[in-house]
């Protein structure tokens, strides 16, 4: 056997190699025309290689971002350095169907890219090798890893009865919130809000809650404090703002308990002052003058009046 014939079955066997590996290959020239396209590509595109040879890449594949890809191979052929894409910069450069049973909730594969140099044999890059490599397991694993701390988190921080922030969580936000209030002078407020009905069932603390939930910003924040009791916390709010939040949810209330417009939701608003040291303090100011369970209609709304030695 001469080493004529031994290298032309080396040439088959890596040919049968690069055909049959579990990894996409296509290797590009300079001008992002196709010159190898093998089997793990053909077999997810549904384009054969024949078909694939000499085509240009954005011209088969237009969903692929030109510019950005690019900028990925440019530095490629210019400096000879390999580039990589993860999928979590980029879920994926062709946008392939997921048939993988064991991820089969995924509609499209997720995909690792690398882009390498091949030098010809004067030493110059006229083509690149674009490696594609399917991550569905793990990017899927890793998306779930995230789910179940996110809902690990939800489980630490919001009230199972309310679907509020627990008192321990909004007060670590409302020290934050005091400390910037009084740091930029920006006006901030706390709402202590009681149910007309006073102590409240399950449902009627839900009711509530249902209703804040649909009338706070993304910046204000809710929570529980006992069965009479909720707190809202409102940054860059002053009590004008504040006082018209409480008449609204008091409306919508009312709507609620069988259009009884006479309903009455306590408030007690309080700003947060310099001379409150800490949210205890902010707190208790809104609670000192959340009114009496039988006051006037007109004075259901109270606002905290700042002492005239801070």
């Amino acid at each position: 056997m001469s080493n004529g014939n031994i290298e032309m079955g080396d040439i088959h066997w890596l040919m049968d190699i690069l055909q049959n590996i579990d990894v996409g290959l296509v290797v590009l020239d300079q001008q992002y025309k196709i010159r190898l396209w093998n089997g793990f590509m053909e077999s997810h595109s549904g384009i054969s290689p024949q078909l694939a040879k000499d085509k240009n890449l954005f011209s088969l594949f237009p969903d692929i971002p030109e510019q950005w890809f690019r900028q990925k191979a440019e530095p490629v052929f210019q400096l000879k350095t390999r580039t990589f894409t993860i999928w979590e910069q980029r879920p994926y450069l062709f946008h392939f169907k997921n048939y993988r049973p064991i991820t089969g909730r995924a509609t499209f594969m997720y995909q690792n890219t690398s882009i390498i140099p091949l030098e010809s044999v004067n030493r110059s890059i006229d083509h690149i090798c674009v490696i594609i490599y399917d991550v569905t397991d793990t990017a899927l694993g890793n998306e779930e890893s995230h789910r179940l701390r996110a809902e690990l988190t939800k489980l630490t921080r919001i009230d199972p009865d309310t679907g509020l922030l627990k008192h321990d969580a909004w007060n670590n936000e409302a020290e934050r919130e005091l400390s910037r209030s009084q740091r930029t002078g920006t006006p901030s407020c706390i709402a202590l809000l009681r149910h007309p009905a006073g102590t409240t069932t399950p449902q009627q603390r839900q009711d509530l809650a249902q209703i804040l939930t649909k009338t706070l910003r993304q910046t204000d924040l809710a929570t529980r404090i006992d069965d009479q009791h909720l707190a809202v916390l409102l940054p860059a709010s002053d009590e004008g703002d504040v006082r018209f939040f409480a008449e609204r949810v008091r409306k919508m209330l009312a709507r609620q308990i069988s259009n009884h417009s006479s309903v009455n939701l306590h408030a007690g608003i309080a700003r947060a002052w310099p001379g409150f040291a800490t949210v205890t303090h902010w707190f208790d100011a809104a609670k000192s003058v959340i009114p009496a369970e039988h006051s006037d209609p007109d004075h259901v709304i109270q606002v905290y009046e700042k002492p005239s030695t801070e």
